[in-house]
């Protein structure tokens, strides 16, 4: 029984920052690991006081910004009230917060799950100061999740235009797992899939043997040369350009 209650901690602790360990019990651990070397690596670069997390979950990297004022945003549905881990909620479209409130904003995996992403980052660049930064992520090759809410997916070119045409300075696109090891973690993320059936202690059992398996191989493969072209996640720097409210109304009602 302990065993068990000591894997399960060990998964959990695991689940969006893997030490080595994860290796064994995270099937998403290439990803993951990726991601977050990502956002550590950008959440470096942001100033200021206050960061607003908007579709914070479980707010798996708010110790990154333990520098500023850590505020998490939801949408208001029954079981993110039980959850308990946001701070603010809103029903899909305007956030409670006033207008240039935010130093930083952070936006994880959220943007394909937003059907209006126009308007989405709309609200974004409203709720942040000027001259403040947006850290956004997205992924790339991945497949259908959290269905039926999932829809679309960003190639590096369409996100920059997305962000440029709503007011940002993007000034950083980073690409994860640009290599081989992408096709490793879809066929752990295929076999995930089709195994969520099975007996638990059975999953449980090929989930440290055989993915963890492939994950290791994934991990070798980064030997190899990279490919720009194929990758797991964008991960995008952009910034909301300090104007004058003259200069900023100009900008903003410019054509495309």
């Amino acid at each position: 029984m302990q065993l068990i209650k000591t894997y399960r901690q060990l998964k959990a602790r695991n689940q969006f920052i893997p030490t080595w360990l994860g290796l064994f019990v995270n099937p998403f651990y290439i990803a993951r690991r990726g991601l977050y070397q990502g956002i550590a690596e950008l959440a470096n670069r942001l100033s200021g006081d206050s960061l607003l997390d908007i579709g914070c979950g479980s707010k798996p990297y708010r110790r990154l910004f333990s520098h500023a004022h850590y505020t998490g945003l939801e949408l208001d549905t029954e079981q993110n009230r039980a959850a308990a881990h946001a701070d603010l909620f809103y029903a899909g479209d305007r956030f409670p917060i006033n207008d240039a409130e935010y130093d930083n904003v952070l936006c994880n995996q959220v943007l394909e799950h937003v059907f209006n992403p126009d308007e989405f980052l709309a609200e974004i660049f409203r709720t942040l100061k000027p001259g403040g930064q947006l850290l956004l992520t997205v992924p790339f090759v991945w497949d259908e999740h959290e269905q039926p809410f999932d829809y679309a997916r960003y190639s590096s070119f369409g996100l920059q235009h997305l962000l440029k045409r709503a007011g940002f300075e993007v000034k950083e696109t980073r690409k994860s797992n640009q290599d081989l090891s992408t096709v490793f973690q879809l066929l752990n993320a295929y076999l995930f899939k089709v195994s969520q059936n099975w007996p638990s202690v059975l999953r449980e059992m090929f989930t440290v043997t055989c993915m963890a398996l492939i994950t290791l191989l994934g991990m070798v493969s980064k030997l190899l040369p990279d490919n720009p072209d194929l990758f797991l996640d964008l991960i995008i720097l952009a910034e909301k350009p300090n104007f004058t409210a003259t200069d900023a109304t100009t900008h903003i009602a410019r054509p495309d």
